[in-house]
């Protein structure tokens, strides 16, 4: 599968709920290759979604704080 193939089934995937946004489908990952070959996957600083779950339900304080900043 190309990778064309891929962003496209992808797209129709995370649109096809109901509800769905256009920013659902946006890119949350970057995968490079390092220099010696190695795959590096880093979660881009524009996600929406990020791990680790809701800032507010892990640390309310921590949330709460930064939201005051």
């Amino acid at each position: 599968m190309s990778d064309e193939d891929f962003e496209a089934k992808r797209h129709d995937q995370l649109t096809s709920a109901p509800n769905a946004t256009e920013e659902d489908a946006a890119p949350r990952i970057d995968v490079s290759e390092t220099a010696d070959g190695h795959k590096r996957i880093d979660v881009r600083d524009d996600a929406v979604v990020r791990p680790g779950g809701d800032p507010e339900i892990i640390d309310p304080e921590a949330a709460a704080e930064a939201a005051a900043d």
